[in-house]
């Protein structure tokens, strides 16, 4: 007869791998809502993309709209999870913030490929909704309080935290509309030269805003082409 212990640990394992099924179904469901849009994209479309049966995907979630809130609930996780881990550091407010805005873009672009329906919170029923706005919220609030605190501190410009926020936030969500998987730059390349331009505008002294010290150095060309490419892709739309 197995033993307590064993029991968990069979159950921990169990978990954790239907947990990862789901991650992966969320990485295919998030490739076909890019490719096809969410309205067009069916269960079957996201049965084939995760290379499941559509009955055995009804096994993980019960609907495109459950993957979809699966998406945001998963990424707001890690949000927050980023966000405490930042204001936890001993560092400057530039540099917490930096790793704020690097964290969140990798959740958005890499970690998470389902991401792509980040923007998609309309879609969802009423309840759903009510409980991503809330968690939204409180992630919001957290970093409006980083950026107020390096206004209190003087290593930040006076200006209406509320406002910077919701400037750096919603730049942040767009670059879900016009990354691609397969282009030329990297999430963490990405990162690296939004942190630069928004850290840039909100620091007292026109210094280069100094880097989370757990963050390499990217390579010195790679800045220079993320505004590049940027552009070139604006223009193109």
């Amino acid at each position: 007869m197995p033993t307590t212990v064993n029991y968990r640990q069979r159950n921990g394992r169990v978990k954790r791998r239907y947990l990862r099924r789901r991650l992966e179904i969320l990485g295919a469901a998030g490739r076909e809502f890019r490719v096809r849009g969410f309205a067009e994209t069916g269960m079957r479309d996201i049965a084939a993309a995760a290379s499941l049966s559509p009955a055995n995907l009804y096994n993980y979630f019960r609907g495109k709209h459950e993957i979809l809130f699966f998406c945001q609930d998963n990424s707001l996780d890690r949000l927050i999870a980023a966000l405490d881990k930042a204001r936890r550091m001993r560092a400057s407010a530039a540099a917490k913030l930096r790793m704020v805005i690097a964290s969140h873009l990798r959740c958005l672009l890499d970690e998470v490929e389902g991401s792509a329906a980040h923007l998609l919170t309309a879609a969802l029923p009423a309840r759903q909704r009510r409980f991503l706005i809330a968690k939204r919220d409180r992630y919001e609030s957290g970093v409006r309080n980083l950026i107020a605190a390096g206004m209190r501190s003087g290593e930040f410009v006076p200006a209406d935290a509320a406002l910077a926020v919701r400037a750096i936030l919603g730049s942040l969500n767009w670059s879900v509309q016009w990354f691609k998987p397969e282009g030329p730059l990297t999430a963490t390349q990405i990162a690296d030269g939004f942190a630069d331009y928004l850290i840039r505008g909100l620091l007292a002294k026109p210094d280069r805003p100094r880097r989370n010290p757990f963050e390499r150095e990217p390579v010195p060309t790679a800045r220079k082409s993320v505004w590049q490419e940027v552009r070139k892709r604006a223009s193109a739309r």
